[in-house]
């Protein structure tokens, strides 16, 4: 364990694989769910967009929940489950890299709680990745801050919500697409009228064709 990884409440927890097999893979989502749901639910998402040669990954919070309040509160009241949150992720995409798959080809889709915390690996980790889709989500934290250094190289972001969603603010959306944008990521955002907080079909679509051009180019 290097000195810098977290070992905490997700640390112990199955990582559930769909998809074409890691093996013979070319590309891979990795998925995480919203809050008091499950890996296999993000699954059951994940084989509506699944094309030929893309491996699925989804992390599983311990208690069905990655940290414990809004993710609007101050990050120090949302550890250690913010941080093995992201640890999660990051060792997700490590089993990815390590079966001989580029960051550049794995894609983050998150719903909800497993949006925010997929949209703050992102800017917290910045590189090129295939894609992040973060349904119904945004950046961690009470106030977003200037620490969000680093470049995204074009990666293309999806962020999609609803206006009125009870859960996530529509100014933290836009505050979410402005810092990605600023971080060269290539953002599509999308708020639909009077939604509520789920997913919606122009959304599976949007994301059905960011998956295909993972393995189409």
């Amino acid at each position: 364990m290097s000195a810098d990884r977290i070992d905490g409440p997700h640390q112990d927890q199955q990582l559930v694989t769909s998809g074409t097999d890691l093996a013979d893979a070319e590309a891979a989502l990795v998925l995480t769910h919203g809050r008091g749901a499950t890996a296999r639910g993000m699954i059951q998402i994940a084989n509506e967009v699944h094309r030929e040669g893309v491996a699925f990954l989804a992390p599983q919070a311990a208690g069905q929940t990655w940290y414990p309040n809004s993710f609007l509160a101050p990050v120090e009241r949302n550890e250690p489950g913010r941080s093995s949150g992201l640890q999660a992720i990051s060792d997700a995409i490590s089993e990815a890299n390590d079966a001989g798959i580029p960051t550049e080809r794995i894609m983050l889709i998150g719903f909800s709680q497993g949006a925010c915390l997929a949209s703050e690996y992102l800017a917290r980790n910045p590189q090129r990745y295939g894609g992040l889709a973060a349904l119904s989500g945004g950046l961690i934290g009470e106030d977003l801050d200037d620490e969000y250094p680093g470049d995204l190289e074009g990666t293309p972001v999806f962020l999609g919500c609803s206006d009125v969603d009870p859960h996530i603010p529509e100014e933290r959306v836009h505050d979410t697409a402005d810092i990605l944008e600023s971080m060269d990521a290539n953002v599509t955002k999308r708020l639909y009228e009077g939604m509520g907080h789920g997913i919606n079909e122009d959304e599976m679509e949007y994301v059905s064709g960011m998956v295909a051009d993972l393995v189409d180019d």
